[in-house]
């Protein structure tokens, strides 16, 4: 491979793979917490957590 043809590989976009962008994580950890609090009250109800004593 040539020292142009391996610069223009450089140039060239990388494949993505359609996962989340790496932009605001804000909104991955928003969803992250509000999936936690959502478990929590399901298995709170459920009566799966009874809680600490």
């Amino acid at each position: 491979m040539s020292a142009e043809a391996a610069a223009a590989a450089l140039d060239e976009p990388t494949a993505r793979t359609g996962g989340p962008k790496d932009d605001s994580p804000w909104m991955e950890h928003v969803l992250g917490w509000t999936l936690v609090v959502v478990l929590a009250m399901f298995l709170t109800q459920t009566g799966l957590i009874t809680g600490l004593s």
